[in-house]
């Protein structure tokens, strides 16, 4: 038997910086990425991608989502489904607008001093460029998407159906205008979600105050000019002859008169068991107050500005007013100590740890959310909805419990307005203005509402081919940081709107944290940039590291080093196939007893690779190939076949030449089958492998056939 030559390509080391954008864009103008396009295709299987914010370049995260579902769906392909993983990019409304002000603010410049319609077109110019680095960026992972089906959150129709989606809620009752206490930003000027804040651990001074005959402690002095009563437990022995009372005493701008009710959110270890109720500014006192009839009284303007009902203190800013209110008290003897290291929760933007959230009653749209929440329960109780990881499925249930109504009103430029318009008490909910006395709501939707409503949205519900065909979708994989953000909305707005469920699966993944398990940041200097690390070590290898230990749900670790190990990988898979094309090219068909044992091994190994796949077990299967392909192929199959193919050289040795031919069949066979199962693992370096060899079943081994 002679020896064959390699293909010229292999003359080389494997290249990715040379090989991924040719081989990427071959992909993409063979039309494969397209559903439409796909030969033989039989039930669908889709995948709506989570887009992401068009206001920065791709992390790490973003590379994780990205490399697990272009594996389910290479996988899906070659197993001859219409696979449509349709791709996105978010508006993402108030963090969109937080970059954007930032970049602003090193400008010197402020949107506060800027023309509405100014600002607007300004952010969606910087967004749209932001939108297309990101759709390159995610081409350069491999995402094997269908760009001519890509969305944004700001396209008409997407737009269309979350208007529709709004007035069938208000119709229905669901959706609603109140006056509720609000998580306020006096930095950006907005309310943000309960899901959109953070609490953080701070020490500040509690003040004991002196009120008529109580003493009570609170860490807020200067919203004393808000109070509407005093409050203690119905069960407390102390304060019962004081229950029902009023008390009367001299603040610090005039008299004060407060009346004392009993209510069990009183905490009687707290303090004295005495607390002033400032339903304007807490909302655990607006809670009181609307159980015992107390009225509203705000005395911190939308700026964190003391206003005109606190004499003096108008206009001075919160930190400050508190100092001057605690000065002014203790020199009228009303504090009667303090505690300097008293501990607390302090509620912040979750973007912005030093923007801390005044409450403020103000009117908002809100979503009643248990009606909506109770179509998720039951979709998920009844096995509609079924989460890959246990232990989020327990989450989700717990999550469930008190939940509040959802308010959805931004006060934002960047985002899709909030389609409500206002004639004395009257309101019409409908795009165009109903007439030249109505007056349009200018607040824009939570991003997340506009989002929540994204499978069903991008594939044109009600009435679109691709929503009969693509919906309800298979799975939805992203990060279990936004379970609560949005995967719970869209199970809530899709059952609610469509009456499917807008997914059959849920694979949350974990984060990506440093060699030391810590989370990446700037500040700490650990962060890892994707796209530099394919650049010098190839997108497969960034994949596979990714991949390999990933458990769903958990956590996972990367460093440098393990990206670089999977690089070697990468090398090592060029050489076995330089040497198998360098001995066999798969046109032998004879195979004897020993090599046909050797291929039934690997046939094992496909059949557990794939049942691993099929069971989200993608970290088990990726270990398991590369284990095979370096340990038993490359370092003991292939080593065992060289001195066969040195004795089928000899022409004189008949017998060896047909051991030689059976190991060349074998060899090519486990290459071929090898290159398909690791292909949605590593997708480059396979297709530039598949390219070369001498016989294959499809020209692209995107489209080749799942092995059996």
């Amino acid at each position: 038997m002679e020896p064959r030559n390699a293909p010229e390509a292999f003359l080389k080391p494997y290249n990715p910086a040379n090989t991924e954008p040719h081989i990427y864009r071959r992909w993409e103008e063979s039309g494969c990425f397209n559903p439409d396009n796909l030969p033989d295709a039989k039930d669908p299987y889709t995948i709506i991608m989570p887009p992401p914010n068009a206001n920065g370049s791709l992390h790490v995260g973003h590379a994780l989502f990205v490399t697990l579902q272009d594996l389910l769906i290479r996988y899906k392909r070659m197993r001859g489904y219409r696979t449509l993983w349709l791709p996105g990019a978010d508006h993402a409304g108030f963090e969109t607008q937080l970059v954007y002000e930032k970049k602003l603010e090193k400008e010197g410049r402020s949107r506060f001093k800027m023309d509405r319609n100014e600002f607007y077109k300004e952010t969606r110019a910087f967004t749209l460029e932001n939108k297309k680095c990101m759709e390159g960026q995610l081409r350069q992972l491999g995402a094997s998407c269908d760009w001519s089906r890509e969305k944004f959150t700001l396209d008409p129709d997407i737009i269309k159906t979350v208007y529709d989606t709004f007035k069938k809620l208000f119709d229905d009752g669901l959706a609603y205008r109140g006056a509720r206490p609000v998580n306020w930003s006096t930095k950006y000027q907005t309310s943000l979600s309960d899901l959109e804040t953070k609490t953080i651990e701070r020490k500040d001074p509690l003040y004991y105050l002196k009120y008529g005959p109580f003493v009570l402690a609170t860490v807020r002095p200067e919203t004393k000019f808000g109070d509407t009563a005093v409050a203690v437990h119905p069960d407390d022995p102390r304060y019962q002859k004081y229950i029902g009372t009023e008390i009367e005493f001299d603040g610090l701008i005039g008299k004060v008169v407060l009346k004392v009710v009993a209510d069990e959110y009183v905490d009687r270890e707290f303090g004295t068991g005495v607390v002033k109720i400032t339903p304007s500014h807490d909302p655990n006192d607006f809670e009181v107050a609307q159980r015992h009839n107390l009225p509203l009284n705000e005395v911190i303007d939308q700026f964190g500005r003391l206003n005109e009902k606190t004499g003096k203190y108008k206009g001075m800013k919160i930190m400050e007013a508190r100092a001057r209110v605690v000065a002014d008290l203790q020199a009228k003897g009303m504090i009667e100590k303090v505690d300097e290291n008293y501990t607390h929760n302090v509620l912040v933007n979750y973007k912005n740890e030093n923007d801390i959230l005044e409450p403020r009653v103000i009117p908002q749209w809100y979503i009643k959310i248990a009606p909506l929440a109770d179509l998720a329960r039951r979709a998920v109780e009844d096995g509609r909805i079924r989460f890959v990881s246990e232990q989020y499925r327990k989450i989700f249930f717990h999550w469930l419990e008190g939940l509040r109504d959802w308010n959805i009103s931004r006060q934002i430029v960047w985002g899709i307005p909030i389609p409500a318009w206002y004639k004395g008490d009257e309101i019409k909910i409908q795009e165009g203005s109903p007439g030249a006395d109505w007056t349009r709501d200018p607040d824009t939707f939570d991003t997340w509402f506009s989002s929540g409503q994204w499978p069903y949205a991008t594939l044109g519900y009600p009435d679109s081919p691709d929503f009969k065909t693509y919906y309800p979708t298979s799975v939805m994989e992203t990060g279990y940081d936004i379970l609560f953000f949005w995967v719970m909305r869209m199970m809530m707005l899709g059952l609610y709107r469509t009456g499917e469920v807008p997914f059959r699966d849920v694979y949350l993944h974990g984060l990506v944290r440093d060699a030391e398990r810590q989370k990446m940041s700037k500040s700490k200097g650990n962060v890892i940039n994707p796209l530099a690390m394919t650049e010098v070590y190839g997108t497969d290898a960034l994949r596979m590291a990714l991949l390999v230990g990933n458990t769903p749900g958990q956590d996972m670790a990367l460093a440098e080093p393990k990206i670089k190990a999977y690089k070697l990988f990468s090398n090592k898979l060029w050489n076995i196939a330089r040497f198998v094309l360098e001995n066999a090219d798969g046109s032998n068909k004879e195979i004897n007893d020993a090599d046909t044992k050797i291929v039934e091994e690997f046939t094992a190994v496909v059949q557990d690779v794939t049942t691993d796949i099929e069971n989200y077990r993608v970290y088990l299967a990726a270990e398991k190939l590369y284990h095979y392909l370096w340990d038993r192929f490359a370092a003991e199959i292939i080593e065992e076949s060289k001195p066969i193919f040195k004795e089928g050289g000899d022409p004189s040795n008949p017998s060896g030449q047909d051991a030689a031919a059976s190991r060349g069949y074998a060899l090519y066979s486990i290459l071929a089958t090898s290159l398909k199962i690791l292909h949605p693992f590593m997708p480059f370096v396979t297709e530039a492998i598949w390219q070369e060899l001498p016989r294959k079943e499809s020209d692209l081994l995107m489209i080749a056939k799942w092995p059996k």
